[in-house]
């Protein structure tokens, strides 16, 4: 089982046959499997567009620096495994030392047992009886597997004790209370209900209260002065809130962090008393050039080094109707747009000059509005993107290049995704 999750499981991915299943993949591939096909050291020229990469370079470096940050902050990492459903991914991250996986619902739950992870995380209330009886017998059957769920309110608590006991469950489920902000996302909204749910919990004996969490996140969307403050006084309030809580285990949790602000998360908790502080960022592996390219404590001085973006998309020129407008083969389908525009980036094998003053102005759903710059029919544009969690969701294989700015790419890898 190594570091927590099972490599044999996680290898036997490279077995799979390559069919048209994978739209990454070209006919050519079809037939072999993953690792007969690597073998022969295609190169990114073999690859049809739309398309989504991965850079080995870049993810690589992702891992080791916020790996060392966590280390040396004195806190776990659990990173959020939503962002990639990929457990190749979970893997590198658990052998760079993560304390465990955090997911947000039961299918990723059932994806991660059925690779063998032996600490999940829920950051979310788990009130569905047939997931509640599921995770209980997952529990009952692995004495080595440890599982952490949110309540947020006695109701909560009355419907996960219900159904844990209809299903006879064995093994106490463990719960943190969680506790939320203004205008944010779940939790209680004040810290007299939190208590009042920390007393349903340890009066359920289905449950035990194992930790407090919570997500700063939501209540600011932006480094400015006005949101980190916001982000700083929730902080403030879990650390009280830790104070006031009685636990029924001897290593309690505190848990917060997205990838936006776990510096100031690890600031203000990281000296609590009694408990670890687990951290559950889960972008920064992938990073983007966009979103958390600005937001991510790192781009604001938390290290010396800062993350690189590990994900491009790539896209051909397919038409070229008016003299500054471009249209490209990628869409809202293929590469996300919420938090911003794709940025061009490169045209494949001629550089970044002829993208010079380029923008892309807007996205349908198969096609890219690129203006500005010298492109031609035929030529293939790489694209920095931003916010990795509406991206990898919708590709279910990924080829990882050796070095996505090099003239001809080499892919080195294709990691299979779960959503």
């Amino acid at each position: 089982m190594g570091t927590g999750i099972d490599g044999a499981a996680v290898d036997a991915q490279h077995t799979e046959h390559l069919d048209w299943r994978f739209k990454a993949i070209p006919a050519a591939a079809h037939g072999k499997t993953v690792e007969e096909y690597l073998r022969g050291r295609p190169t990114l020229d073999d690859f049809g567009t739309p398309l989504l990469t991965l850079d080995a370079g870049a993810l690589d470096h992702n891992l080791r620096l916020m790996a060392g940050w966590a280390e040396r902050a004195g806190v776990c990492l659990a990173p959020h495994g939503k962002t990639t459903m990929a457990p190749e991914l979970w893997r590198r991250q658990l052998d760079a030392g993560a304390w465990g996986i955090t997911l947000a619902n039961l299918p990723q739950l059932r994806v991660a047992r059925a690779f063998g992870v032996q600490r999940l995380l829920l950051a979310n209330a788990l009130v569905d009886p047939a997931g509640l009886a599921w995770i209980g017998g997952e529990l009952d059957k692995d004495l080595d597997f440890t599982f952490v769920s949110w309540v947020d309110s006695p109701r909560t608590v009355e419907l996960m004790d219900d159904a844990l006991r209809a299903a006879r469950v064995q093994r106490p489920v463990h719960v943190c209370v969680e506790l939320g902000g203004p205008h944010g996302r779940t939790g209680a909204r004040d810290e007299e209900t939190a208590l009042a749910v920390a007393e349903a919990v340890c009066k359920a004996p289905t449950l035990r209260l194992a930790g407090l969490g919570g997500y700063e996140g939501a209540l600011a969307h932006d480094a400015s002065e006005a949101g980190r403050a916001a982000v700083d006084a929730y902080l403030r309030r879990l650390a009280d809130l830790h104070g006031r809580l009685e636990y029924e285990t001897d290593e309690p949790i505190v848990t917060a962090g997205g990838s936006s602000f776990f510096d100031q998360v690890t600031e203000v908790l990281a000296g609590l008393d009694g408990c670890q502080v687990v951290l559950r960022s889960g972008a920064y592996v992938i990073h983007d050039d966009g979103f958390y390219r600005r937001i991510s404590p790192f781009a604001r001085g938390a290290a010396d080094e800062r993350l690189r973006s590990a994900m491009h998309g790539w896209g051909r020129v397919v038409s070229r109707p008016e003299p500054a407008l471009a249209l490209l083969d990628t869409g809202k389908r293929d590469l996300p747009f919420d938090e911003g525009m794709p940025e061009p980036q490169l045209v494949r094998g001629a550089g970044t000059e002829r993208l010079a003053g380029a923008r892309v102005t807007a996205m349908n759903d198969q096609h890219t509005f690129l203006e500005g710059g010298d492109v031609e029919v035929g030529d293939v544009v790489r694209l920095g993107l931003s916010h990795p969690c509406t991206a990898i969701d919708k590709w279910t294989l990924l080829p990882v290049v050796d070095d996505a700015g090099a003239e001809r790419p080499v892919v080195v890898d294709l990691i299979r995704t779960w959503f």
